[in-house]
This record gives C-alpha cells, structure tokens and sequence, in this order.
C-alpha cells in the first residue's frame, strides 16, 4: 500500500467512525460560562447584525466551518455540501514546503492556509509521525514567504498561553486553538486501533489538554484573531466564544452528521445555530459582533479555577 493510499484509507476510517461511534470526550468548558443576561437590550432581535470581520473578509456570521476530513473519494460528497453551505451562508507543512501549500491553495481558490498540529493523535496513530523537529522553522518560512493569510490549528488538546505567543512571533495571522472537549483524536485512534497497546494509550490520553474555554482565556493574551473550536455545540457557544474573546466559533462534529443526511438537513442546522446566536445577542443586549465582544460573562467551576491558575 503506498503512502497516499494508507493516507486515503485512514481518512475514510475517520469518517465512519465520527459519523456511527461516540468520539467527544471532556468537558470544553462553556457549561461554565454564563452571558449577563440584559433585561432591558435595547435593541430589535430581527435587526441583529451577525457580520464580522477575519483576516480582512467580511463574513455574515462567526459561525466557523471547522476542518473535517477528506482524502477520500468517500468524503467527497459530504464535502461538497459543506462547501456549499459556507458559501450560501458566506461562512468559511513542514514535510511538503512552501510549494505544496501554493498548490494546495490553487486548486480551491483558498483565502488561507490552516496549518494543523496535532502531536496527540500523531502519537496514538499506527501510521504516525512522532518526529516534531523542525516545525517552528518550517512554519516561520512559510509565514515569511506564503502570500495569504497563516492560521495555526490545534485539534483536539488546545493551545496554551506560551505557545501562541511563539505562533504569533513566528508570524501567523490567526490561531484555531482546537481545545479539550469535543471531538477526541486520541479516542477516535483507540477505536481505530488493531494494536491492544495503541488502543490502550489512547485510553490512557483521553483526558489530555486544554479546555476549549481555558484555552481561549489563555491564547487572547498573545492577541491576534482566534478560530475558537473544540466542543462547541451551539449557538450559544459561539457567542459565549466570542464575548470571551475570539473572532470565530468554530464547528465540525455538529455539522458532519447533518452534511452527511442530506444537504437540507445541513441548511437546517446552519439556520438553527443562527438562531440561537442572535437570540443570545439580544439578550446581552448586542446590536452587532462587536457588541457581542464586550459582553459580559461570568465563569464558574473547574474552568474559572484553571483560567486563575494560569496567570
């Protein structure tokens, strides 16, 4: 088997097991977090402006399209859809250099390039690379060269104070911090596994990184526009992201199954989190995105005590 079949292969296994096992893990954090409801909003629900702004686009919302799977001819259609429904709602390295990622560009039309990190599950899979060396120079080469926009992506264990302050310093344009909660690449491997060990490691890993929440509190000191995804699960979540600081909320597992039904099906759930949104912004009393920015919230729990620890 060649490596871009193995490659393909693994990409169709992903999918069917997002799409028929149960594969969240943890806790993100945003059952912690409370918007101060406004009691006198000033403001009309059915004139709410969802617009905002990333990376010098106008979008009409901050509901974030979050990176699935492909790869394979199965993943094709649902991938299609999800494409569709990014434009209909206008929502949307280091072993392959510079020139792999302008082809990659090219053959989307893309605006970014999102550059995914993922140690945990490079760990647990069969096939993974455990050699991390080189990265930050690779990704420093390609921010100084790459003619679009960078965005830093974890999946799945989040992205910590100090380590966003490197991505920025190495000269990305955004960070996805892809937090501890939703979607789990380490249980995902376990269910892949043939190996009893890599099937036990990824036991032993499920309760690995960063909140979502905590992750967010952390990452917004380096400052720079923040993706925030991980365990959102709403449109309620989006706009508790966004008053606690990030430019997008950002959804995967939520819009796979309904993209995998059928293409109404998707519309249906994109329209339903809309809804939820701009509730949540009138109540905050919230004409705008920006407004939404300074909201207030009050953080409880697990999740207040790790956002303290951390400063």
């Amino acid at each position: 088997m060649t490596r871009e079949t193995a490659t393909s292969s693994r990409k169709r296994d992903h999918l069917l097991i997002c799409a028929e096992k149960p594969i969240e893990a943890g806790d993100a954090g945003f059952e912690d977090v409370r918007l101060v409801h406004n009691a006198l909003p000033e403001c009309n629900m059915d004139a709410i402006e969802t617009k905002t702004q990333f990376l010098g686009r106008t979008l009409n919302s901050p509901l974030f399209i979050a990176a699935m799977t492909g790869g394979h001819p199965d993943t094709l259609e649902v991938n299609r859809r999800l494409a569709r429904a990014a434009d209909r709602y206008n929502i949307q390295l280091r072993d392959h250099g510079i020139e792999w990622a302008e082809r990659a560009v090219e053959m989307i039309d893309a605006q970014a390039i999102a550059i995914h990190v993922n140690s945990l599950q490079e760990a647990i899979q069969p096939e993974g690379d455990h050699n991390a060396e080189g990265c930050l120079d690779a990704l420093r080469n390609l921010c100084d060269e790459f003619p679009l926009p960078v965005i830093v992506k974890e999946t799945g264990s989040g992205i910590s104070a100090g380590t966003a302050r490197i991505i920025r310093g190495a000269g990305a344009d955004a960070i996805d911090i892809g937090g501890y909660g939703g979607t789990s690449w380490a249980k995902i491997e376990r269910l892949r596994a043939d190996d009893s060990g890599l099937a036990d490691l990824g036991e032993a890993f499920l309760s690995w990184g960063i909140p979502t929440v905590v992750s967010l509190c952390e990452v917004r000191t380096a400052g720079g526009p923040i993706i925030a995804t991980g365990g959102l699960r709403s449109g309620i979540d989006i706009a508790k992201a966004v008053a606690l600081g990030a430019s997008l909320g950002g959804m995967a597992l939520p819009l796979l199954k309904p993209a995998m039904e059928s293409e109404d099906a998707l519309f249906a759930a994109v329209e339903r989190i809309h809804r939820e949104l701009c509730v949540a912004m009138f109540l905050t009393g919230s004409r705008t995105t920006r407004d939404l920015r300074h909201a207030r919230a009050y953080i409880t729990g697990l999740t207040r005590q790790m956002i303290e620890n951390s400063d």
